[in-house]
């Protein structure tokens, strides 16, 4: 029977996924990042030296967000600003030692949310879950 609660079951996911990526960094000694921080962390691990702009772009957030997201990361030693070699108007933002240092560990969090995200579904299973979730998120 169709409940038309989806929203609902996205927020206690998502609640629940951010719960458990908070445990995983405290049991790694990590404080003070937010499961927000990881999104710009991923993408930085992806191609470091992204302007805001770019990594407004990846996140779908607004700019006054991912400033605020990284002026975090980078009190905390994660990131640093430089001026762009080849563009003095943009800034990049790059990983510290530190920032890089917390690769393996998100590494090993994102496995395990993905073992618990996916867990036993079979492959056509997890295919249409994402299908599912792509064509939700492209209405919006």
């Amino acid at each position: 029977m169709l409940k038309y609660n989806a929203i609902s079951m996205f927020g206690k996911i998502r609640d629940a996924a951010n719960k458990m990526i908070l445990s995983e960094l405290g049991k790694h000694g990590v404080e003070g990042i937010a499961p927000s921080h990881g999104d710009i962390l991923m993408y930085l691990y992806e191609k470091n030296g992204l302007s805001v702009k770019e990594l407004v772009e990846k996140n779908h957030r607004t700019q006054p967000t991912v400033t605020v997201l990284v002026d975090k990361l980078e009190k905390l030693g994660y990131v640093v600003r430089k001026k762009s070699e080849e563009d003095s108007r943009v800034t990049l933002i790059n990983l510290t030692e530190k920032g890089i240092q917390l690769k393996p560990i998100f590494r090993e969090i994102s496995e395990k949310l993905n073992n618990v995200i996916y867990g036993d579904l079979h492959i056509t299973e997890k295919e249409q879950l994402e299908h599912l979730l792509e064509r939700i998120l492209s209405r919006f």
